[in-house]
């Protein structure tokens, strides 16, 4: 089933942020924001919900920091604790735990941090191989698009839906079928 798609393009951000007050102020839905960098305060007001990035980093960090000590304990305590290295004898692992933090810590870091790259490239469809979602290439550049669901906004009819959309300052509007 093919369903339409507004692309609303404009040429700055602050126009584009007022825009998409005028149009949530009259009952219009934004469905998503395509711009060149941040807009800072436009999640908000397109009803953007908050990320939950932060726990899936500490859940990659706590992993990290999990398979940190298991490696390190199967390492120094279990296959090689004869030696003795500085004067500390690998017997006990908790005693020799401070040795250790510096290792823990970065394992934790480089955990959270790939794992968080990865989910992030993931929900946001961005991988390579991934098609891309880009209504116009220009909003790479220098161009900001909002785009309208016609279907999200039943409440108006196009000719309504373009009519909001025209009052706004707009540089472009195209409506695209989409499948």
């Amino acid at each position: 089933m093919a369903d339409k798609v507004i692309y609303a393009m404009y040429d700055d951000d602050d126009v584009t942020k007022d825009a998409a007050k005028k149009m949530i102020a009259k009952g219009v839905h934004i469905a998503d924001v395509f711009s060149p960098f941040p807009i800072h305060g436009i999640d908000p007001i397109i009803g953007v919900k908050e990320t939950r990035l932060g726990i899936v980093s500490f859940m990659f960090g706590i992993t990290g920091l999990t398979l940190a000590m298991i490696t390190i304990r199967y390492m120094m305590i279990v296959d090689w604790g004869g030696i003795n290295i500085g004067g500390k004898p690998n017997f006990d692992f908790v005693g020799n735990m401070p040795s250790f933090v510096p290792i823990m810590f970065e394992f934790t870091v480089l955990c959270a941090a790939h794992g968080m790259a990865f989910v992030y490239f993931l929900r946001n469809g961005i991988l390579p191989g991934m098609p891309s979602r880009n209504p116009d290439p220009r909003t790479t550049d220098d161009r900001f698009v909002v785009e309208i669901r016609p279907e999200e906004n039943s409440q108006f009819s196009m000719d309504e839906l373009n009519a909001i959309v025209k009052s706004t300052p707009i540089v472009e509007l195209e409506e695209k079928v989409i499948k």
